[in-house]
């Protein structure tokens, strides 16, 4: 079988598949790294690891493809969005790989005049995530490495440096998630660039997501592959997660529930969301991604496996791994009515971004009371996750952008609590898609789609198979509806007190500087 290999890079994992021509799986691996804690508000990777590990999943995955006896054509690239690394002149990383979770930079988001215009031009929320505010931190406080470093990239850079023959370019897709990129007139923005403070030539060339790249050839060798074997460059994480699961026609919604969530929908042409609630990112030249990311999803059922569950013992428990925990619990929760009986919960463990792009925000659960118990208090967490990306649908409505169906996928879909409180928060119905890597089967159909194979991406739908259907509880749905007012009312009222929290208590938790995997 003729197959193509999608290369993912993620935040905690670098995930390589094969598929063949309908979308079918036919090889799968995982190279796992840790993302390191440094300090408060920090969090960063080593950018070697990095690429090794792209490296590494593509040798993996060619050699099992040799096994099955297919035939490579291409690879295509997978990246997720909103890093910064500096890099030498020939493509060496010079320091950590600073991550989309980074904080360090809230002061300079803060500060930055005309949010909404910036945003409305360059589609990326004024936000301490976006290479935009990393490098005005950079000018703040490292000047001279600001100033000395002959390339300025993230990860899309790094991994094609790693493995090809190509001068110094990012794709669109990327591009558009940096803060730095007009997406309306195509070139690296000059008020971003000046508010960064970066040279025009420390930044990559931008190139369509469909570019063909030369394998180097010491890396072809490793897989044993073709030297000529296209690289497709490929697009981020988040739109290749949309052509992924077949979230591509209009009116179908991508949800995307791992450890972290985001609610996407395609649109035929840049668009600016004059509230500043959505971003605006490339799957290709004429397609683009409109929705809106939150950093707590599947991260809070974990949280509080580990913060209320400590020594949880049932018959069978012994030797439990924390994916079976976190079910046992989800199953516990399954038995509380929905509003978990008046309790709320604001699950910013992570703090928050869509759609306020607030970094100060923090977690809190409101209306505690005696009678409140462990299933409640899991129960209201995955809720206040489902509410938030209800919120982010509340904004695609607002501008015009009707739903009618999402397309869900991630390791908290296997949960059917997860799936039955998201269609009712959404009042939608939610398909789980049957893929177990969205983001890297996109990046093989988009890699397909540059060889002239997937004319029209939307013919992507029909390659993805559902694995099971839920529909929105009509009574949950009204009541998720009263209930969201107050959600967005609790969350920013707590913004002052939360920000005197921090001011008398800044120094980290125990424990917390460290490194950590997911």
């Amino acid at each position: 079988m003729d197959v193509v290999i999608g290369i993912d890079t993620g935040t905690t994992a670098t995930k390589g598949v094969a598929t063949g021509p309908a979308g079918e799986l036919r090889a799968l691996t995982s190279v796992h790294y840790p993302l390191s804690v440094p300090g408060p508000g920090r969090a960063e990777l080593d950018p070697e690891q990095l690429a090794a590990a792209a490296i590494k999943a593509l040798v993996d995955v060619a050699k099992e493809c040799r096994e099955n006896g297919d035939r490579v054509i291409a690879i295509g690239l997978s990246a997720f969005l909103h890093a910064l690394v500096p890099m030498a002149a020939d493509g060496r990383p010079l320091g950590p790989l600073i991550t989309w979770a980074d904080n360090r930079a809230a002061e300079q988001a803060e500060r930055i005049a005309d949010k909404k215009a910036l945003q409305a031009r360059t589609g990326t929320p004024v936000h301490p995530m976006s290479p935009l505010t990393k490098l005005a931190w950079f000018a703040e406080n490292e000047p001279g490495t600001l100033r000395d470093t002959p390339r300025w990239g993230g990860v899309k850079e790094l991994v094609v440096a790693a493995l090809a023959e190509a001068p110094f370019v990012v794709d669109l897709s990327v591009a558009s998630g940096t803060g730095l990129y007009d997406i309306h007139s195509r070139q690296w923005d000059p008020e971003a660039v000046e508010t960064a403070r970066v040279r025009r030539e420390q930044l990559a060339e931008v190139v369509p997501t469909t570019t063909s790249l030369r394998l180097k050839r010491e890396v072809a060798s490793a897989a044993g592959l073709d030297a000529g074997v296209p690289l497709i460059i490929g697009a981020a994480d988040g739109p290749l997660a949309n052509l992924g699961v077949g979230a591509t026609p209009a009116g179908i919604a991508a949800v995307s529930l791992g450890t972290s969530g985001a609610l996407r929908t395609v649109v035929d042409r840049p668009t600016s969301d004059e509230a500043g609630r959505l971003f605006c990112y490339a799957l290709t030249e004429d397609r683009w991604v409109i929705g809106g990311a939150v950093n707590n999803a599947g991260s809070v059922v974990r949280w509080a496996g580990e913060s209320f569950a400590a020594g949880f013992e049932r018959p069978g428990a012994e030797g439990e791994d924390a994916d079976e925990r976190d079910a046992a619990l989800l199953l516990e929760a399954a038995g509380v009515k929905a509003g978990s009986d008046g309790l709320l919960c604001l699950p910013y463990l992570l703090g928050e971004r869509a759609p306020w792009w607030r970094p100060g925000l923090r977690g809190a659960y409101l209306g505690l009371r005696r009678e409140h118990t462990r299933p409640h208090l899991v129960r209201a967490a995955v809720e206040g996750v489902c509410q938030q990306l209800a919120l982010v649908r509340d904004s695609f409505d607002a501008e015009g952008n009707t739903l009618t169906e999402i397309r869900a996928t991630g390791g908290a879909v296997a949960s059917e609590l997860w799936t039955g409180i998201l269609a009712s928060a959404l009042d939608l119905p939610v398909a789980v898609a049957d893929t177990p890597e969205g983001t890297a089967l996109g990046a093989c159909l988009l890699a397909r789609h540059a060889l002239g194979e997937l004319p029209d991406l939307d013919e992507a739908a029909a390659l993805v198979p559902i694995s099971r259907h839920t529909p929105p509880n009509p009574d949950d749905a009204a009541f998720y509806r009263k209930l969201r007012p107050l959600v967005e009312q609790s969350a920013l009222a707590v913004l002052d007190v939360v920000a005197e929290l921090d001011r008398l208590a800044p120094e980290p938790l125990p424990g917390t500087e460290k490194a950590v995997h997911s």
